[in-house]
């Protein structure tokens, strides 16, 4: 079973003005993840204190931080993380493709790493995309080709995750739902968990996307009291499992989406 997390953390910025890691920390931990997906972070910024914030929430959870940073002016860093204390490696971390004549964009990136949990070594990509229609389906796009999901390396079981600012009924998630399974539509799961914003939530801009051959066994957002604060986005838990490695959880699986 791997149990994981993706959160988009607002560079710590609670709803109520407080910057606080810690705060961010203490929601995760809560959860007990073995993996976390966080979009979002300040690495060495002015305006955060200079802190190093995945380092920073991975040290309070005793896990080690893969960083790829989006967006580098000068020592100022900002950008998405995965966060893991099981054996893992950073495979690639890069800039995701804007918009041609619109350079003021916010830039865009993934990393991926593989992260073992047993005997299996899940592909793990995380993402934060833009926030324009066309700026969203190219990153899909990216994401979909020989540096991400069709680099033979990138073989099942395979989990892309991220706040991807796309509802369902975008190009950008119709994309990624013609090669990945979105696990809220896993038989038995709960649909429609939104979580965004966090007081109120009302769209579902967080996703997690995984392979064949994976079973999800959980999906909730966490809605705890702290969560509702801590940041704009409320996390979005998952428990998966390689089905294959329990075949009445296969069958459990394909019976279901009869």
């Amino acid at each position: 079973m791997l149990r994981l997390i993706t959160y988009n953390v607002r560079r710590c910025l609670g709803t109520d003005g407080r910057l606080s890691p810690a705060r961010i920390a203490e929601v995760l931990a809560a959860c007990r993840p073995d993996v976390v997906a966080l979009q979002e972070l300040d690495v060495g910024r002015l305006r955060s204190g200079m802190i190093d914030q995945a380092h920073a929430i991975a040290q309070h959870l005793g896990m080690r931080a893969h960083f790829h940073a989006a967006l580098r002016v000068m020592e100022e860093e900002y950008g998405n993380a995965i966060l893991t204390a099981l054996p893992s490696r950073l495979v690639r971390a890069e800039a995701l493709p804007g918009l041609a004549g619109r350079p003021h964009l916010e830039p865009r990136g993934a990393l991926w790493a593989a992260v073992t949990a047993g005997d299996t070594e899940f592909q793990v990509i995380a993402t934060h995309l833009g926030l324009r229609r066309r700026e969203r389906a190219r990153q899909a796009e990216a994401l979909l080709g020989p540096r991400f999901l069709d680099d033979p390396a990138c073989r099942a079981p395979v989990v892309l995750v991220g706040d991807l600012n796309a509802v369902p009924h975008s190009a950008a998630y119709r994309h990624l739902a013609r090669r990945l399974r979105d696990v809220q539509k896993a038989p038995g799961m709960p649909r429609r968990q939104r979580t965004f914003p966090s007081g109120w939530p009302l769209l579902r801009l967080d996703h997690v996307f995984v392979s064949e051959g994976v079973a999800v066994r959980r999906v909730e957002v966490v809605r705890s009291p702290l969560a509702r604060v801590a940041s704009d986005h409320l996390p979005l838990l998952v428990e998966l499992e390689v089905a294959d490695a329990r075949g009445a959880a296969h069958r459990g699986e394909t019976a279901g989406a009869a």
